[in-house]
């Protein structure tokens, strides 16, 4: 009489009757492919953004009389030479565009992040009358560019005189309505109203909820904030155009337009404005590979559950 064996049971979560699988070793799990289109149109995309700034560096490398007499992408060995020349400009007045570049944009930008986050807070948190209202016209804002406000602005501050001054380019850059806008955006999504009713069960104040319970939370938005105001105020060009008329309060936009113009009758500093192009996108490079880790997602998940 023959013996019978049980048949061993199929593991857990197993159709006995399936057919095993042939996905093949670095497929994605669902099948997916990925897309030659959208694939091609990233590279093309990365490609659009990077060539400039990879003529930028090639370019920095070279001779006046190279410049225009090689090919673009032909690099040369004038950098460190060229980086001498534009330090030596007038007893080193492109430093003190960097650093008022850097006063202007690191001090109006944290300037902007306190006044987002305190408006931004208040418009997700609070009811009160008129708050509609109010929403409604940052938006407004936001839509309104800011070389429409230069003039405007110069006429009000010069009727304080504040004008050709480190003022006048710090005040405007304090408010950003699409700062305040994000800032609402994120509070309200990432400030659960259960913790803050919480806090105020264990007796804080609402300055204390928002400084020790309301920011941590909305960390990320706010970096992002102050990412957006930095390289706005670094890159702007009109509003400190208007303000300044020292050279030793320009911003490194001005200060270098000011270089360019040159070149048309000295072509050598046509040179030093590329190099300065160069070494004026280094802090901002810097900036965002710093900061880039307090992008996380959710940041307060797990604050509240059921």
């Amino acid at each position: 009489m023959a013996t019978t064996y049980p048949t061993p049971a199929p593991a857990t979560g197993t159709d006995p009757g399936a057919a095993p699988s042939r996905r093949r070793p670095g497929r994605p799990a669902g099948g997916e492919r990925p897309s030659a289109v959208a694939t091609t149109i990233l590279v093309l995309g990365a490609v659009y953004c990077l060539l400039p700034v990879a003529w930028v560096l090639i370019a920095s490398s070279k001779s006046a009389g190279e410049l225009f007499s090689t090919f673009t992408f032909a690099p040369s060995t004038h950098l460190l030479e060229n980086i001498g020349e534009l330090a030596s400009y007038r007893g080193g007045l492109f430093w003190r565009w960097m650093a008022n570049t850097a006063l202007y944009a690191g001090v109006g930008g944290l300037l902007s992040v306190v006044v987002s986050a305190t408006a931004g807070y208040g418009l997700a948190t609070y009811q009160f009358a008129g708050k509609k209202a109010i929403f409604n016209v940052l938006l407004a804002g936001v839509l309104v560019p800011g070389v429409v406000l230069a003039i405007p602005q110069y006429l009000l501050l010069a009727q304080v005189g504040l004008t050709n001054t480190y003022w006048s380019v710090l005040l405007p850059s304090i408010i950003s309505p699409y700062g305040i806008y994000l800032a609402r955006i994120y509070a309200a999504a990432s400030v659960p109203t259960d913790v803050i009713e919480a806090a105020r069960t264990d007796g804080a104040g609402e300055l204390r909820i928002f400084a020790t319970v309301a920011v941590p939370m909305m960390l990320p938005g706010l970096v992002t904030v102050f990412l957006f105001q930095f390289v706005a105020i670094w890159n702007n060009f009109m509003l400190p155009y208007i303000m300044l008329g020292n050279d030793r309060l320009f911003p490194l936009t001005v200060g270098l337009s000011g270089l360019l113009n040159q070149g048309a009758s000295q072509p050598a500093m046509y040179t030093s404005v590329i190099t300065g192009a160069l070494l004026s996108i280094i802090p901002l490079v810097a900036l965002f590979l710093t900061l880039q880790r307090y992008w996380q997602v959710d940041l307060a998940a797990g604050a509240v559950k059921a």
